[in-house]
């Protein structure tokens, strides 16, 4: 059932040499590929990165947080504000960029990552989603053009962990009914 996967997922900053099978690769991008997204849009890109050099260089570039190299694949998600129509000729997205287009994109693939991050836990593999990064030093290492927006570096491997579960606020605290 899904609601194991969304129970089991945790960050993991751990990560074992191991391999990661082809098959199950393709399966955690199809996950991202069939995700919903706003019109039927589908904003999103993603980049596989296998070579250790370039797992080395996006890890650094994550605020050198070494541990995403240990993963033998790094995933690049990616959002493409060209999706909705809008005209990128020397368009330069970054952190502040106000265009209502790339936060319609940033939802869309958002929601992608998140299928992707449950399927991974449905194959056995672990991941972390890692945001903490400029756009400058990413789109460089990966000859990304300034009118994308990177949305996350996720590591994807065999966990060398179980991190225990996080507390989650109860239900009460969130929901409402009708109205605010």
């Amino acid at each position: 059932m899904m609601i194991e996967s969304i129970k089991h997922r945790r960050s993991i900053r751990k990560y074992l040499p191991t391999p990661v099978e082809g098959e199950k690769l393709q399966a955690v991008l199809e996950a991202a590929r069939l995700a919903p997204s706003g019109n039927n849009k589908q904003p999103w890109a993603f980049i596989v990165v296998k070579e250790e050099a370039g797992r080395l260089a996006l890890a650094e570039a994550t605020r050198e947080q070494m541990w995403i190299a240990e993963a033998p694949i790094v995933i690049v998600a990616v959002a493409d504000v060209a999706a909705r129509g809008v005209d990128v000729e020397g368009l330069v997205l970054d952190e502040q960029s106000p265009l209502w287009e790339l936060k319609r994109v940033i939802r869309d693939t958002a929601i992608a990552i998140g299928y992707l991050l449950l399927e991974a836990d449905h194959q056995g593999l672990g991941t972390c989603w890692c945001g903490a990064f400029e756009q400058d030093d990413i789109r460089p290492l990966l000859g990304i053009p300034e009118d994308k927006f990177v949305l996350a570096v996720i590591p994807l491997g065999y966990a060398d962990q179980e991190p225990p579960a996080r507390p989650r606020r109860a239900l009460e605290e969130i929901v409402r009914y009708e109205r605010w």
